[in-house]
């Protein structure tokens, strides 16, 4: 089955110039934590919750500051045509909860979440369980 039979089509994005009270209202109104941030459809970052909490609150920045300040940019994605088993590996292995899907043109097509697997695909225990597990950095905190 390939992701674009699973993935979520209407995809909101923000362009990287809107100031980053938009990206906070449109995570609020739609009940998000993360929206992609596009170059026409061009997928240049994402901006989440956790950015605008660490990068732009904690920092004491306006809400006026850029969306490019407090996104993440090169993240990963993968192709509307990708098997889901290879997107769903991609998701554990890299700790990830949504992905950007690209089209052919490398424009965003569509984003798919580990509920979409679960809904759609099934068989997502091996993902949860990757996700799941805490993240080791190097200069660990707690040992």
């Amino acid at each position: 089955m390939q992701i674009a039979e699973i993935m979520t089509r209407d995809v909101a994005f923000l362009s990287a110039d809107e100031p980053i009270q938009r990206a906070a209202q449109l995570m609020a109104d739609l009940d998000i934590g993360s929206v992609p941030v596009c170059d026409g459809r061009r997928l240049v970052g994402v901006v989440t919750d956790r950015d605008i909490a660490v990068r732009c609150t904690a920092a004491g920045a306006p809400a006026s500051t850029r969306v490019r300040e407090a996104m993440t940019p090169h993240v990963s994605w993968c192709y509307a045509d990708e098997d889901a088993e290879t997107v769903k590996a991609k998701m554990r292995d890299e700790q990830i909860r949504r992905l950007p899907i690209l089209g052919t043109n490398n424009e965003l097509v569509g984003v798919v979440s580990l509920g979409d697997l679960a809904t759609r695909a099934g068989g997502t225990d091996d993902a949860l369980a990757g996700i799941s597990e805490p993240a080791r950095a190097s200069g660990e905190l707690f040992r």
